[in-house]
């Protein structure tokens, strides 16, 4: 199996449209534009550049970015054996060679001194510099960079600079729509549509509670979570509490609200 083959998704994710935004992905592809996505935390991010890396028979590499992560770490580094010296090419270095979708993942966290090293590659250059090694890496002509991020945790520490931001097209993600909730926590699951319903029903709640009491609302991830284990038999009351308030929040006031909404809703 060739390396680009192992990072290619074998079976189609599950994604449910809310707007055009397939339409204008493949567009953006199709210009190799590197792309920015915007949005709460579990509402679809990382799903629909998976859906896309399938749908475009691409191989995808994703970068789960942390404050600790280095250039090195995207880039590459030299490792000592017992023979020498190898050089070891970093996740972004071989998305780069092999034309795969390089996601990094809330690229906010990572330090701004290393998300200067994606500045190449996101403008006519579409080089990457490697100057431990004294190498300029033309991209791979099906390559393609994607950063994602959550703007509700933005602050002056971490934040992107617009000398990034500018670089990139931009797509805003939001929860969807009730009935389409429902219809993605059904789909995942396989729970009936009426539980998929009162599930996100209890979440618009909690999101109305986001900047009086929450950082964030119940995120869609955490309702596939609460159904599945009603699914497995778990007491809907118990499961929404489990998967639903208990991640969110340590406010008792916040999630005694909570626990009355689910039992007005599930009663």
């Amino acid at each position: 199996m060739s390396e680009a083959q192992q990072y290619r998704i074998k079976t189609q994710p599950f994604y449910q449209p809310q707007a055009n935004e397939i339409a204008l992905y493949e567009a953006a592809y199709q210009a190799r534009l590197p792309v920015m996505l915007k949005g709460p935390t579990g509402c679809g991010k990382s799903r629909f550049v998976e859906y896309m890396a399938w749908k475009l028979n691409k191989p995808l590499i994703t970068v789960a970015c942390n404050e600790d992560m280095t250039a090195s770490d995207l880039l590459g580094r030299y490792l000592l054996e017992s023979n020498g010296t190898r050089w070891l090419d970093g996740p972004l270095t071989s998305a780069v060679r092999m034309g795969a979708i390089c996601y990094l993942d809330e690229v906010v966290e990572a330090r701004q001194d290393t998300t200067v090293v994606i500045h190449p590659l996101t403008d006519h250059r579409r080089q990457l510099p490697l100057d431990k090694r004294g190498e300029l890496i033309e991209a791979h002509p099906d390559f393609q960079l994607v950063i994602s991020y959550n703007p509700g945790y933005q602050s002056l520490m971490k934040d992107l600079k617009q000398s990034t931001k500018q670089r990139f097209v931009g797509f805003n993600f939001d929860y969807p729509t009730q009935d389409v909730e429902a219809n993605i926590i059904s789909s995942e699951t396989g729970i009936d549509l009426e539980t998929a319903q009162k599930l996100s029903q209890i979440a618009l709640v909690a999101r109305k509670l986001k900047g009086h009491g929450l950082d964030e609302g119940i995120s869609t991830r955490l309702l596939v979570y609460a159904a599945s284990l009603i699914k497995l038999g778990i007491n809907p009351r118990d499961a929404s509490l489990m998967a639903m308030v208990r991640p969110v929040t340590d406010d008792e006031d916040i999630s005694a609200t909570l626990e009355h909404a689910i039992d007005a809703i599930f009663a």
